[in-house]
């Protein structure tokens, strides 16, 4: 039983100012008076804006077989202090998560850890080698309730393959999430094809391998009336046939990260690998669409694709650096700078995808994404939007460093995040109590 919890006077939604009493794991009062259970712990949340407990669908956390790179229990922590409750986890781990052993083993070691819930993603294909329908019954069927399946990292390439995953998912309402790129269009890319690609002499990762397969798949997705989620739309052609899809009344979604929000190609110019990521950062002209398209709802969510790495794996030349970025730390910041505090949307409209849309998407809505009101699960995130401050890759709490925000000030942060009611990080300056808190 969790210590009763009295947030005083937050900013709901960022909208009416109210006060939130949370007991055993539950929101039991939401109003401008409430009653304050004995013993409780008070949070002087002026000024902090509360949201439900945010739901990232696009995690990796390396566990099993890259522990150098990222553990559960680091990526967890990493999670917590950036004001997720949930995470979804990449299948591409060694070994692959292919086989109902494999989520279960995920899904155990994040309960145990308790941090976030982390519901594994479950490979399309056996290996992630794109010949063979992986084990998707028994997954889903596992204790691990496996609703996503993704070959991130590497996209579903075979029309016939990528059919009947998504006939298959169609049994239990899953969805195949997939990594939009052409592969014989990108390879030996380096970022993306354009006037800064060729005055670097890097290979470039042309627009249409992203755009191509994002409209093969709807179309797809329409044949068999099955779900599909395209992840980290980077393209302004892509944004155009997400829209496309829906209007026809496909059931397409789709994710941007914050990174394809803020940064363009031209970092490349540095040639520092941190900015080395795949689907590659685009134009100003990309950027601006893809803001523009979660604002109105083309675009669902946005996910983090949090991929740490090894000291080794970046600190190289750009050519022999793996693809990838941390993301769970950062991401509030980085959405309040581009999306908030631009007057392109509200808190209300953060929580619809950071929250809300991810945990329906994953199928975990009836655990998070939840409305702020009585009766529902404690999942909570505070944020200080004022809370400035410099990113520095040796704060962080995952155990890489891969950051490409070092040095950036970002506007806001979470401060406080509780899962069911249970402290899983809170800032200092709210003086927390000396019992309760992880580590």
């Amino acid at each position: 039983m969790s210590r009763p919890i009295v947030i005083l006077n937050a900013s709901l939604y960022g909208d009416t100012t109210a006060s939130i009493v949370v007991e055993d794991g539950v929101i039991t009062q939401v109003g401008e008076t409430v009653d304050a259970p004995e013993g409780a712990w008070e949070i002087d949340a002026s000024g902090l804006v509360a949201l439900p407990g945010l739901v990232d669908l696009h995690t990796h956390l390396r566990e099993p077989g890259r522990e150098d790179a990222e553990t559960i229990e680091t990526g967890s922590r990493a999670a917590a202090v950036g004001g997720w409750t949930a995470v979804h986890a990449m299948a591409n781990t060694n070994p692959v998560s292919d086989t109902a052993g494999v989520v279960e083993q995920v899904y155990s070691r994040g309960q145990e850890i308790g941090l976030v819930d982390v519901f594994p993603v479950g490979a399309v294909t056996v290996g992630l080698k794109g010949e063979h329908l992986s084990e998707m019954g028994a997954m889903a069927n596992s204790r691990a309730r496996v609703r996503l399946f993704s070959d991130d990292g590497v996209c579903v390439y075979d029309p016939v393959i990528m059919r009947r995953a998504l006939e298959y998912v169609k049994t239990f309402d899953g969805a195949v999430v997939q990594h939009a790129q052409d592969l014989r269009l990108t390879e030996g890319s380096q970022m993306h094809e354009g006037e800064v690609s060729a005055e670097l002499g890097l290979a470039g990762w042309p627009a249409v391998a992203e755009e191509s397969i994002v409209a093969r798949d709807a179309l797809l997705a329409e044949h068999v009336g099955s779900r599909v989620h395209v992840q980290h739309l980077s393209t302004r052609g892509s944004v155009e046939i997400v829209r496309w899809a829906k209007d026809r009344g496909i059931a397409v979604t789709a994710e941007a990260t914050p990174h394809h929000l803020l940064l363009t190609h031209e970092s490349a110019r540095t040639y520092d690998p941190l900015f080395k990521v795949n689907p590659p950062l685009r134009t100003e002209d990309d950027v601006e669409a893809l803001r523009a398209a979660v604002a109105d709802g083309t675009i669902d969510i946005i996910a983090t694709d949090h991929a740490p790495h090894a000291s080794e794996d970046k600190d190289c030349e750009w050519a022999a650096a793996s693809f990838g970025m941390l993301g769970l730390e950062t991401a509030v910041g980085v959405v309040q700078k581009v999306l908030v505090d631009s007057g392109l949307m509200t808190w209300r409209d953060v929580a619809r995808v950071m929250s809300e849309n991810p945990a329906r998407i994953g199928k975990v809505d009836h655990l998070h994404g939840r409305p702020l009101a009585v009766g529902e699960p404690a999942n909570i995130t505070l944020v200080d939007p004022k809370a400035a401050w410099t990113v520095s890759a040796d704060a962080l709490s995952s155990r890489a460093r891969n950051t490409p925000y070092g040095g950036i000030e970002l506007p806001g942060r979470a401060v406080v995040t509780l899962l069911r009611g249970a402290p899983t990080h809170i800032d200092a300056s709210l003086n927390p109590p000396t019992e309760g808190v992880p580590a």
